[in-house]
């Protein structure tokens, strides 16, 4: 009582799995040190293990605003009743 029925979505879509990189990136991008760690090139003064860091920090806010995005149009979509690739809202 009182909780809406639910519609039987597969667990793991297209959408979530984009969702699931989109969130990951920013994780092995500022984890794997020995891909960054160098002095050159350099930004305003700034060595590229500085600036490369700071960079994610923006980077990984764009990505988690995406995957939001991204994880909302897919509820709009369920509960539209439409397919998750479907974006033209009819048939032919």
């Amino acid at each position: 009582m009182g909780a809406p029925a639910r519609q039987n979505l597969p667990f793991v879509t297209p959408t979530r799995v984009l969702v699931g990189v989109l969130l990951l990136l920013p994780f092995v991008a500022t984890l794997w040190v020995s891909s960054y760690a160098r002095v050159e090139p350099r930004l305003g003064g700034f060595p590229f293990f500085y600036w490369y860091q700071l960079l994610w920090i923006f980077l990984s806010a764009l990505c988690t605003l995406a995957a939001y995005l991204l994880v909302q149009r897919e509820k709009r979509q369920a509960v539209s009743g439409r397919p998750a690739g479907d974006e033209t809202g009819g048939g032919a």
